[in-house]
């Protein structure tokens, strides 16, 4: 029987042949002594698609960064850079933006392309990928990205070969932070031609890494793209791996076990359960690990709060003692957030003293921008300025949450009883709880912001009154807080548009339609023969530069 004919008869079976036969080559088990260097990482919910156009978590994000690459990119330090445009330029009028591209990147070698020679990406390939993404026939997660912010007419133009053009509605400086995203992948439409739906399981893009197979719920395996463009500072040629192999263990507990064992490199984040047998209250390995394991933490564009619906029309918050300013300034007072750190959190964060903009963005000043700290006797001053002294007439309040986050909510609960202020905590599941934020049925919730692009914009999106839920969740509204969020949009000198985005941020804070709770902390494990391994805060998994020893 052909070897063709097999595979259309067993496709499952001829993929974990292929898998196999891959990892006897590159030489994955370290028993086999091989001079290969595979990096090894799980994916605990799996991998729901290789296509950026439904790049939406991360799970989906971290492969599509090693297949693909985007016009600009972010580096370590949260600024933008090139990656296939070489250069580009605003127009007068900051409606249009010309990109350059590079003249040396290659799509990998694929069945898609003549003779399955990778062929060169031009700018008809950006004008491809973009309007891929915003078609409705793709129904592409990301296509929010443009709405309401290119020219619905012709937003996307290949001048030549070699020149990219972006036409906007309206001056949008933030629009490089988005172009940065995984959704902004440049694909050949060549692939997705030839594959169609099965697009999604055989990406072919001009990343570092290119694919090999995947199976779902066994392996993805990707390995390195010999042709690529780009080279380090003494013209060695990235990346430094020969491959990646992800794994699909659904367990916790499996998944430490294959780390600890050495068939992992890395694990991102400590599951509760292991926490406190890794860390010490202060956030550091404990002695017994030191030496043994690397522990790599930064900060993560994600902020932890607790929303508070704003809406006054609406009869839940007609009713309530928290539709008072001075109710909600009181909660925030009320909670000890670093004692919260040290206890719930092994101080794996920052305690959330300042905005509602994280830590980790240019835009981040916590001089310049004082949020609330504990001070419960402030607190119980502003509820009786509300008319509730020591709590007394206010009813209870209703937090909800989801069962993640059960014991956060109860120590929460606890702090605001210690105030005079009474939380009933209802655990529900997060799909319940999403529907009830998007539809204004929540009064008190837990939330979490994490940045799509890196730039603060995205943060104070959440409170814009032009914007829905989501992202305006607590239908927040303030005349001022939109002015000066649009002038920012405008605004094209960074120094001048921060200084937009910390006034807004003030305004949050004095408003007080959220309770900041803590700013957010990537936490990686990594075994001590792995350098050059430094995700960004954007919690982006980089392995260009990654050296396995």
């Amino acid at each position: 029987m052909k070897l063709f004919t097999s595979y259309r008869l067993f496709p499952v079976v001829a993929t974990l042949l292929v898998i196999s036969m891959l990892l006897v080559q590159t030489g994955c088990k370290d028993r086999q002594h091989s001079s290969k260097k595979i990096f090894r990482y799980n994916e605990l919910t799996g991998i729901a698609s290789l296509d950026p156009a439904f790049a939406k978590n991360q799970s989906v994000m971290w492969p599509i960064h090693q297949l693909y690459n985007t016009l600009v990119e972010v580096d370590d330090s949260m600024q933008l850079k090139p990656s296939v445009a070489l250069r580009w330029e605003f127009s007068e009028d900051k409606k249009t933006i010309t990109f350059h591209l590079r003249n040396d990147v290659f799509f990998h070698d694929d069945a898609a392309f003549e003779a399955g020679k990778g062929r060169k990406l031009v700018a008809a390939d950006v004008v491809y990928s973009f309007s891929r993404l915003i078609d409705r026939a793709t129904a592409s997660p990301g296509a929010w990205i443009f709405n309401n912010r290119v020219d619905p007419l012709q937003p996307f133009t290949a001048l030549d070969d070699s020149t990219f053009r972006l036409t906007l509605l309206q001056p949008f400086q933030p629009i490089l932070g988005i172009l940065s995203t995984q959704y902004c992948s440049i694909i050949p439409k060549e692939a997705v031609d030839k594959y169609g739906q099965d697009f999604r399981r055989h990406p072919v893009g001009s990343g570092p890494f290119a694919f090999v197979a995947w199976e779902e719920g066994q392996a993805l395996i990707m390995k390195k793209n010999e042709h690529y463009f780009e080279k380090d500072s003494s013209g060695k040629r990235l990346p430094y791996l020969d491959g990646i192999k992800v794994n699909f263990y659904d367990s916790r507990a499996t998944e430490f076990l294959e780390f600890q064992q050495g068939r992992l490199d890395f694990i991102n984040d400590i599951d509760a359960s292991f926490k406190d047998e890794m860390l010490g209250k202060g956030g550091n390995l404990k002695k017994q690990w030191e030496g043994k394991l690397l522990l790599h933490k930064h900060p993560y564009l994600n902020i932890e709060y607790i929303g508070i619906l704003m809406d006054t029309a609406n009869s839940l918050v007609a009713s309530s003692p928290m539709r008072l300013r001075k109710v909600r300034q009181a909660i925030n007072y009320a909670i000890d957030r670093k004692k919260m750190m040290l206890y719930l959190r092994n101080s794996i964060g920052t305690a959330a003293e300042s905005g509602f903009i994280p830590q980790g963005l240019p835009s981040f000043d916590a001089q310049k921008v004082k949020g609330y700290f504990y001070d419960p006797a402030r607190a119980k001053q502003l509820l009786a300025e509300a008319g509730y002294k020591d709590g007394k007439d206010l009813p209870q309040i209703k937090l909800l949450t989801i069962p993640n986050y059960a014991d956060l909510a109860s120590y929460i609960a606890n702090e605001l009883k210690q105030s005079g202020i009474n939380v009933q905590v209802e655990v529900i599941q997060k799909s319940l709880l999403l529907e009830q934020t998007s539809k204004s049925q929540a009064l008190f919730f837990r939330g979490s912001w994490i940045a799509d692009y890196p730039d603060a914009e995205n943060f104070l999106s959440v409170f814009y009154s032009k914007n829905p839920a989501p992202p305006n969740y607590t239908r927040y509204k303030n005349d001022q807080f939109d002015q000066l969020y649009e002038r920012a949009l405008a605004e094209v000198n960074d120094s001048a548009r921060y200084e937009f985005y910390r006034q807004m941020d003030k305004l949050i804070i004095e408003d007080s339609p959220v309770i900041p709770l803590w700013y957010d902390m990537a936490l990686h494990l990594v075994h001590t023969n792995i350098t050059g391994f430094y995700p960004n805060s954007l919690n982006m998994l980089e392995l260009r530069k990654t050296i396995k020893n």
